[in-house]
């Protein structure tokens, strides 16, 4: 675990310190910044394993670093979204952004290294077995593609994982609780309203290609389903 690199991006400075402290102790080096313009040169710069990105930074707020991070190195590095805000559009727009979760203040450090040790744990699919094909879906787990109708999906890691598990198990209901289970991890402490964001981004990439036809089903209250 030591050679991993954690990009804290985090304007008050006995935030920092306290995280500093004990993630070092997780035997993590830690990289800081405290406004979003110099956080952004250092990511590009350094490419950390990983970014703890406050939301509301000087110079340039998370969610436009977030949002630049994405456009100029794509979904390689997972992004954890820190922020004081209660209100669940502020949530919601950070992961739509790109940010591959989010924890609110204040946090337990316990909570923070097992968001991180889970989004490291599972930037790569665990599935290395042979390409699935479901109707015009193509997913390839190996090398993280998935084509629909011939056209290239560009999935972020989990949106990837996320669909994986539903064509895996096609015609079976699939609860938001399993899936914040096999695709954030069994220590994720997020609500299952992160798992319907990451259902309608990956239904609004599919449905620009096929505007129609969307085969993932909702069941209301329970989860969602591939349509077998």
């Amino acid at each position: 675990m030591n050679s991993i690199r954690i990009l804290l991006i985090e304007d008050e400075k006995n935030i920092f310190e306290l995280i500093k402290y004990n993630l070092e102790k997780e035997g993590f080096k830690i990289t800081w910044a405290e406004d979003g313009k110099k956080g952004l040169e250092i990511f590009l710069k350094e490419k950390p394993d990983l970014v703890l990105l406050d939301l509301m930074l000087p110079e340039m707020d998370g969610m436009e670093v977030c949002r630049r991070m994405r456009a100029k190195t794509g979904f390689s590095v997972p992004i954890i979204m820190l922020t004081a805000r209660s209100d669940e559009i502020d949530k919601i727009l950070g992961l739509e952004m790109g940010a591959d979760d989010y924890i609110t203040k204040p946090f337990s450090i316990r909570e923070l290294t097992a968001r991180i040790k889970a989004s490291l744990r599972r930037l790569q699919p665990e599935e290395t077995g042979e390409k699935i094909s479901r109707g015009e879906l193509e997913l390839k787990p190996e090398e993280y593609s998935a084509t629909y109708y011939g056209h290239k999906l560009t999935l972020t890691p989990k949106e990837f994982s996320l669909l994986h598990l539903l064509c895996k198990y096609p015609g079976k209901v699939i609860t938001r609780e399993d899936a914040l289970q096999k695709v954030w991890g069994y220590d994720y402490y997020g609500d299952t309203r992160t798992v319907d964001v990451h259902i309608r981004q990956i239904r609004q990439k599919m449905e620009l290609v096929s505007p129609d036809n969307n085969p993932i089903e909702t069941l209301r209250g329970i989860g969602y389903r591939w349509r077998g």
